[in-house]
């Protein structure tokens, strides 16, 4: 039987599968991919479709089980046609209906289920932003892959403290303290998870050591106001990319803004007629902003010019299809990272957007500020934070040095 002997329905939603794969690639059309991606998508759908029909298989039974199956068979374009039947088969339960018998989870990975509801458990019970739960899943998920089984099972019930333990000094191997920090602090909200669930007969975030960290041990990572707008003005502001990467300069540089407070900006944040940006910082406040004009013209030229068509809200959409909002900070940063190589200025820390912020604090107090009006501006929650920026201050804190005592001086 091929795909149009398959038979569809003549009221409702469509019964044969390859309507579902015709309406499936119109969806991912409409999501920008081009004709090239599309045609890589078809293949292995239509190949499914057929070895579905061969074995009579009907929509309703249609779940991972058959695309493993499937995928076993390939000799080749094995990632290709993963990611393909992956998004269809989300596209099919959505438009059958609940036809489709929803399995456990998508995701394979081991403790799949698990992480899933710790990620529902994150959202809903303890309020954490999208980017929070970024931030802790994949450190969740590295240690759900460490502790399964052969099988690719994963038991909490049989967790103990030296797991743990073990886990967390081998992810610190090689890594900054700050890394190691957020590694500990997802473990113990994870393991405090499973204790209120019930998975895990005693509470085993208490065996998650605290990481040592030295408040102000270092100097921050700064530009200079030269460096600054040499960066802003290699951005390649004729291109579509060019212009979204230049407003999101344009907001670290300007506004000092995080690089997740850039990533969450929706389009009715912008408010043009006042003049003012609605950004949503860490613990979910709202700061209002005022909107500097360069700000202002570069992000109206993006919307006008540059971010084209799409359904998300997303101030900043990707290039690539699909044209959603960017995936996270790190998107941010690889923007920067990538300006700064044009610029040809070199990198000096790890947390590239940063930079910006760090620039700008250092910019403010060495033409005066007091720490109490750069934490106005960062919008810090605690003036300790902001502590920081009194080191840079050099010329103010030679006043206060002492002079190196001379040999034979008084004791």
């Amino acid at each position: 039987m091929s795909i149009g002997d398959l038979p569809t329905s003549g009221a409702g939603p469509p019964t044969g599968l390859d309507a579902y794969v015709r309406s499936f690639l119109s969806c991912l059309r409409a999501a920008g991919y081009t004709e090239k991606t599309l045609e890589d998508r078809r293949r292995p759908l239509s190949a499914f479709v057929d070895w579905l029909a061969k074995r009579q298989v009907s929509i309703g039974d249609v779940d991972e089980s058959q695309v493993a199956a499937f995928l076993r068979r390939l000799k080749r374009g094995r990632q290709v046609a993963r990611r393909s039947l992956r998004g269809f088969l989300v596209h099919l339960r959505r438009e059958a209906g609940g036809e489709a018998s929803p399995p456990p989870c998508l995701d394979q990975a081991p403790g799949a289920t698990l992480s899933a509801a710790y990620v529902d458990y994150l959202r809903n019970e303890r309020g954490l932003t999208e980017q929070s739960v970024s931030v802790y899943l994949p450190f969740i998920r590295a240690f759900l892959a460490a502790g399964a089984s052969s099988t690719g099972e994963v038991s909490p019930a049989a967790m103990g403290a030296d797991d743990v333990r073990r886990f967390l000094l081998s992810r610190a191997r090689g890594q900054c303290t700050e890394s190691t920090r957020l590694c500990a602090t997802s473990l113990r909200s994870f393991l405090r998870f499973l204790f209120l669930r019930g998975k895990t007969a005693l509470d085993l975030s208490f065996a998650i050591p605290k990481v040592s960290k030295t408040r102000l041990a270092s100097i921050p990572a700064v530009l200079s106001p030269d460096e600054v707008e040499q960066i802003l003005l290699a951005a390649d502001r004729p291109t579509p990319s060019g212009r979204r990467d230049h407003a999101i300069l344009l907001l670290l540089a300007r506004l000092g803004l995080r690089a997740g407070e850039v990533v969450t900006l929706d389009l009715g944040d912008i408010h043009w007629r006042t003049g003012e940006i609605l950004v949503r910082r860490k613990g979910r406040f709202l700061d209002r902003l005022p909107l500097p004009a360069d700000v202002g013209k570069a992000l109206a030229l993006y919307v006008q010019q540059g971010r084209g068509s799409s359904s998300s809200r997303r101030v900043f959409l990707r290039i690539q299809a699909p044209h959603v909002g960017l995936t996270g900070p790190a998107s941010v940063g690889h923007v920067v990272r990538k300006a700064l190589d044009r610029a040809a200025v070199p990198r000096r820390c790890r947390c590239a957007a940063h930079l910006f912020r760090h620039s700008l604090a250092t910019r403010m107090i060495r033409h005066g500020a007091s720490l109490p009006e750069i934490a106005e501006v960062l919008r810090h929650r605690s003036l300790s934070t902001t502590g920081i920026y009194a080191k840079v201050a050099f010329e103010t804190l030679r006043g206060v040095a002492r002079p190196w005592p001379s040999s034979g001086g008084d004791r």
